[in-house]
């Protein structure tokens, strides 16, 4: 069980489940509205962080500003998703120890929130039944003078308005890792075919008459006799022989594409209700 002092720094600490992964930012603490032991805790999920999730405080440890709960984070993500405004039903406890395996037990136990900034009040003010969120305990536990501002108009330190706040949607990027790309060499072999001009030496048979010119050389030598003459043929044939040649550079590079993506939260406002005894107006703007 939470201390005293644990509760005063638990607002803003970091959640974690029973294996160590982080969840999200505490947000408030709920208090048992009999025994004044502190219940449960809300936990800042979803995108952004903009849910507040409901987590008993039943076997949760702090270590400094690290809170660690005994369910698992999808457990955690998984709770039924009530709205948290200060106030927590009998109804939405049941339904939240149902999700958790966490036996009710009998009876109405009710609690108040701490960090809240007064939060959540009805007009029957703190001692309506169930849960209900408390900026200052001592303050706001009855009818005493000195209440703080928006608990009613009897305190002293009340102006004459009241604020009307509301939340927005701030919306950020990050930058991470969405792949990786790499470049990778490697030989093929593939077939080509070139068509070369080659030449071949072929035989032709020549013949001139005797003239006066050659009458000498054709004389020469007995005037009947056998005789043989040889010639060497020459032809050219193909050689294919490869070498390696520089033909491009390739190099990895990046550019940056913007896209359109939209995103969405839920956001909370309050409102201002008008009482005039006989009718009521509730101002939305």
């Amino acid at each position: 069980m939470f201390s005293q002092e644990q509760v005063t720094g638990l607002h803003g600490a970091t959640a974690y489940d029973r294996d160590g992964d982080k969840i999200g930012k505490v947000g408030a603490v709920y208090y048992d509205d009999r025994t004044d032991e502190p219940t449960w805790i809300t936990v800042h999920t979803g995108l952004f962080g903009t849910n507040e999730t409901f987590v008993p405080v039943q076997g949760a440890q702090i270590d400094g500003d690290r809170v660690t709960l005994a369910y698992d984070k999808g457990q955690v993500k998984d709770a039924p998703n009530l709205s948290e405004d200060g106030h927590l039903s009998p109804q939405d406890e049941q339904q939240l120890y149902r999700h958790y395996g966490v036996d009710y037990g009998s009876g109405d136990a009710g609690g108040r929130a701490t960090d809240r900034s007064a939060a959540g009040y009805t007009e029957r003010g703190v001692a309506d039944t169930g849960r209900h969120a408390s900026a200052d305990r001592d303050v706001t536990s009855g009818d005493v003078e000195g209440r703080g501002a928006g608990r009613d108009t009897s305190g002293p330190n009340t102006d004459e308005a009241m604020t009307r706040s509301e939340e927005r949607l701030n919306v950020g990027t990050e930058t991470h890792e969405a792949g990786r790309a790499r470049l990778r060499k490697h030989v093929v072999t593939e077939h080509q075919q070139v068509t070369v001009p080659v030449t071949h030496e072929e035989v032709t048979l020549e013949r001139e008459p005797i003239t006066e010119t050659n009458r000498g050389a054709a004389y020469d030598g007995p005037a009947i006799s056998e005789e043989e003459h040889e010639v060497t043929l020459h032809a050219e044939r193909p050689v294919v022989d490869t070498e390696a040649v520089a033909v491009e550079r390739v190099r990895l590079g990046k550019e940056t594409v913007t896209d359109q993506e939209t995103v969405g939260g839920e956001v909370r406002k309050e409102e201002i209700e008008l009482d005039r005894g006989d009718r009521a107006r509730t101002d939305r703007r």
